[in-house]
């Protein structure tokens, strides 16, 4: 199975993009997973999408090609990050790449909630029209004080949440497959 990792953050040391790196490896034997980089990336302009830039095309090529997308975001003032909001752009727009595309969110913040307001408008923005995302279902991934769960290496060390993720990775493997027959 194949599926694209999108993080909604573009910093270098982003706890989420950590995060994605931690279950491409932990999962490696499940699935083929590739974390898209969302900072090339130009700001989307109704004007060019007609004849978008080629970064937008080959980001755009690799969701149509996907399985699945699994989105990992942060929360910034209470919602998606407007990188992400950016790709979310692009992907809704022409071809809607993202049309019938498989879904599972998580997201991690440095305060006790994880990122739930911003997973909750970005699984309304998932249901849009241009995107019309079904979305694994009962499997929420809120992971709070994410500053606490890596250790000085940068790995994800915190036991309770990784099994949590074994759980949830599990019933999205299990979820896809009945969506792939």
């Amino acid at each position: 199975m194949k599926i694209v990792a999108i993080v909604g953050s573009i910093r270098k040391d982003s706890y989420n993009l950590k995060l994605a790196k931690h279950i491409k490896e932990r999962y490696a034997e499940k699935f083929d997973l590739e974390i898209l980089d969302l900072a090339p990336l130009p700001m989307y302009n109704q004007d060019i999408e007609l004849e978008a830039p080629e970064e937008v095309l080959n980001f755009k090529a690799k969701v149509k090609a996907a399985d699945a997308v699994l989105w990992v975001t942060p929360e910034y003032n209470s919602t998606i990050p407007g990188v992400l909001g950016n790709a979310i752009d692009w992907m809704s727009r022409v071809d809607k790449v993202m049309n019938g595309k498989p879904s599972m969110i998580i997201g991690s913040s440095m305060g006790i909630l994880g990122s739930v307001k911003a997973q909750m408008h970005l699984r309304d923005i998932l249901f849009a029209s241009g995107l019309n995302s079904p979305l694994l279902p009962g499997n929420e991934v809120y992971i709070g004080a994410v500053h606490e769960k890596f250790n000085e290496q940068g790995r994800f060390i915190h036991e309770d949440t990784i099994g949590f993720l074994d759980t949830v990775i599990a019933n999205f493997e299990n979820w896809m497959k009945q969506i792939l027959k």
